[in-house]
């Protein structure tokens, strides 16, 4: 399969998580620009804004859940309320081992849940492994990177 076009949304409050995550893209060779929310409220309102203009929605969406201004639960709730956004590929990457985020997480409708690593090597290495697998593995139901128009 070919990677798909489009963005992915990253939902990260963290610098250095996210010069990861732009490094993990960079050495996975992504053609998808990488997009940045640092708040809850943020992705939500840049996923608004996508779907009122009839924009491009994102290929994946990766979601931290420990935000400010509006924390990942309340993105993954909004996004699976939404009939337009409800097919969006969004995997949580949380620093949270805690079972209940987890179990949350999966009965809100996440993808996947991953635990952040604590050092660069294997963090970067999760993300590579996400990438390729939502990026370019998996098929996925037809116009969700594409566009919002159902």
């Amino acid at each position: 399969m070919s990677p798909l076009p489009g963005f992915i949304l990253v939902v990260e409050d963290s610098d250095e998580d996210f010069d990861t995550v732009r490094d993990a893209a960079r050495r996975a060779a992504l053609p998808q620009e990488i997009r940045r929310a640092t708040t809850g409220d943020a992705a939500l309102g840049l996923l608004a804004d996508w779907e009122r203009e009839n924009q491009a929605l994102p290929a994946l969406v990766l979601l931290d859940l420990n935000t400010p201004g509006g924390d990942g639960r309340e993105v993954l709730r909004a996004v699976r309320e939404n009939p337009r956004l409800r097919a969006l590929p969004l995997v949580v990457l949380s620093t949270s081992d805690n079972p209940r985020d987890l179990d949350f997480c999966y009965t809100s409708g996440a993808n996947a849940y991953h635990t952040k690593p604590v050092g660069y090597p294997a963090h970067l290495a999760v993300l590579q492994q996400i990438f390729h697998y939502w990026l370019t593995a998996v098929s996925l139901p037809g116009g969700v990177q594409l566009s919002s128009t159902p």
